[in-house]
């Protein structure tokens, strides 16, 4: 969850670590901490945002330093429990994301010994150990220390006898390393450093590195030295700015029409009639696939209950779909199984957690991620990026349709592979996908009529969410960006569903939005409506903009575009992101940093 950033070279690295700090801010926001080397540790450390931080920031000078803002996992929101944390002789400084699960025993020990403790997190153990095995080589020290650690981390420590290196660590948490001329960088994330550098190294599990502002050493769990590639990020900076937005998440909605045609671009072929992806997902698609696990959590979960919809329909293939946190522990494992982890950042834990189980069972996996690079796409046979660029509001908006498509996509190669499509049904899904950007746009226009509808919400103490079919997923999806980010009470629910318990919780200040769609289940979407308006509440349709009975049915209507066929979920997600963020906004909510959550879930 947290951010984490390292910093050595030529430059001023307060400057450094506090730029990078904001830009990590996504990841958490509790409170946040430097330190820097200058003969001694220069700590700094509050809870608060980074504004209001870096107004009390003390004047630290010195060329190489560590950060982190904090999303608490393990003691509660105070000063002493921010990081870094300094060893007891205050020589070692350490950043830390992650959870170590044996840090009680470790501290009893450690305290035997009399080392002294400042605060209640786990990660504190980290820098007495260090010292504890400190005898004058730091690298050799964290290497010892970490192997008495059970639990997962990404680590970044300096030492005040070595101002010329910072290490690095990490086991099941993200850490890439920027490359610099003459200067490097160890971060969470590659938005920390993208302002200075595009030039990345990405460690695996069990790695550790050096670093100093002329050379990049990394070393395996054996401690051998080891050999790594550097990648280059094609990110530009101004996509993880605000582009003069209010607000991230909003930047971020509006940016839909174009991640819809970075999708969709070099995959489809109008001419050709054909859906392609890289060689080692082709050979994937076509070795026997008889079943379909998806696995993931959140948002990324609705995406892949979209999916299953998209591919059993499209394919015949019975899809399953598990929140990963269950998948590994009790999800069944099949070797002619596909197991498609679908994640944003390619780090969340849990998901890598299922992702190595389906692994180690003998299935074949495949990840659909927005980062290259990351470890969910380093550990499985094969992945599909969905080329959103990066997204900084933690509520998941142009990553969640770009999923969506990318699922789509593989639904149509699939059912091509198996001959369930022909040419001209496959032309005309094409045709569909090539018109959404503009399907998108249409909405995007609409968001001054959407945020009018938002403040029939505003007060409202929860809100129900109805749909059948792909439309249910999309009900869910809805509800959890509306709770998210403007701290309502929201549910979705199969519009069937409503009569066997929850008309219970319905009551005449409980507006309902309910996505209605001209397929087989229109009958029944308008009887559902009936049902909810003989209860009293206010209903919001969203429905298609060729519809002209739901005008009598509902008490508002947001449309969206007749021609988007079985993508009419993609303009669909777009109201339900707008209608959320001009909720949370009227009620003048952090929408893009909520309270308790944080962007990347790396811990359990």
């Amino acid at each position: 969850m947290c951010g984490i950033i390292g910093y050595i070279g030529f430059r001023d690295a307060k400057e450094i670590l506090v730029d990078s700090l904001k830009r990590l801010e996504y990841r958490g926001y509790d409170s946040a901490g430097i330190a820097i080397i200058d003969k001694k540790q220069q700590l700094f450390k509050d809870i608060g945002e980074i504004d209001e931080i870096k107004k009390n920031l003390p004047d630290f000078k010195g060329t190489i330093g560590i950060g982190h803002t904090r999303w608490a996992t393990h003691g509660g929101v105070t000063k002493e429990n921010a990081h870094p944390h300094l060893s007891s002789n205050k020589k070692i400084a350490v950043v830390h994301n992650g959870i170590i699960e044996n840090f009680t025993k470790l501290r009893d020990n450690l305290k035997k010994k009399g080392y002294k403790f400042l605060s209640q997190t786990d990660t504190e153990v980290i820098a007495q150990l260090i010292e504890d095995n400190y005898t004058g080589n730091l690298e050799k020290a964290v290497f010892s220390a970490l192997k008495k650690v059970e639990g997962y981390y990404a680590i970044v420590v300096t030492c005040t006898d070595e101002p010329d290196k910072i290490v690095g660590a990490r086991k099941d948490s993200p850490l890439v390393i920027g490359v610099g001329d003459n200067e490097n960088y160890l971060a969470s994330d590659v938005t920390a450093f993208l302002k200075y550098t595009n030039r990345v190294v990405y460690l695996n599990d069990g790695e550790l590195c050096i670093i100093s502002n002329k050379e990049i050493r990394i070393f395996d769990e054996k401690n051998i030295p080891i050999e790594r590639k550097e990648n280059l990020i094609k990110w530009d900076l101004k996509d993880a700015e605000k582009s003069g937005f209010p607000h991230f998440m909003l930047k971020e909605i509006y940016d839909q029409p174009e991640t819809v045609h970075h999708v969709i671009r070099g995959r489809i072929s109008e001419i050709y009639r054909t859906i392609e992806f890289n060689e080692k997902v082709e050979n994937l698609l076509k070795n026997g696939i008889n079943s379909i696990n998806i696995i993931a959590c959140g948002t990324s979960y609705y995406a892949g209950l979209i999916g299953k919809y998209l591919v059993e329909k499209l394919t015949g293939i019975p899809v399953n779909v598990e929140l990963s946190s269950e998948y590994r522990y009790f999800g069944t494992r099949n070797e002619s199984s596909l197991v498609i982890a679908v994640t944003q950042s390619g780090e969340t834990l849990d998901t890598l957690a299922a992702l190595k189980e389906a692994k180690n069972s003998g299935c074949k996996t495949l990840v659909v991620t927005n980062v290259v690079g990351s470890t969910a796409t380093r550990i499985s046979d094969a992945y599909i990026l969905t080329q959103s660029g990066p997204e900084i509001g933690v509520a998941a908006t142009k990553t969640f349709t770009s999923q969506i498509l990318v699922l789509f996509l593989l639904a149509l190669k699939i059912s091509i592979i198996k001959n369930k499509i022909g040419a001209d049904e496959l032309y005309k899904y094409i045709l569909q996908l090539k018109e959404l950007p503009r399907n998108v746009r249409q909405i995007l226009n609409q968001s001054k009529k959407i945020s009018g509808i938002a403040s029939k919400l505003k007060n409202a103490n929860s809100v129900f969410f109805i749909g059948r079919g792909l439309n249910y997923p999309l009900s869910l999806e809805g509800a959890l960006k509306l709770k998210e980010i403007s701290y309502i009470h929201a549910e979705g629910f199969a519009a069937g569903e409503l009569k066997h318990g929850p008309f219970a919780l319905l009551t005449k200040t409980t507006p309902v939005v309910v996505i209605v769609t001209k397929d087989s289940t229109y009958a029944k979407m308008i009887a559902n409506i009936g049902e909810v308006k003989a209860r009293g509440p206010q209903v919001i349709a969203i429905a298609e903009d060729s519809d002209t009975e739901i005008d009598k049915h509902a008490d508002f209507v947001l449309p969206f575009p007749s021609n988007s066929g079985l993508l009419s979920c993609v303009p669909i997600t777009v109201i339900l992101q707008l209608l959320a963020y001009h909720v949370a906004n009227l009620r003048e909510c952090s929408i893009d940093k909520p309270r308790n959550l944080a962007k990347s879930v790396t811990v359990e």
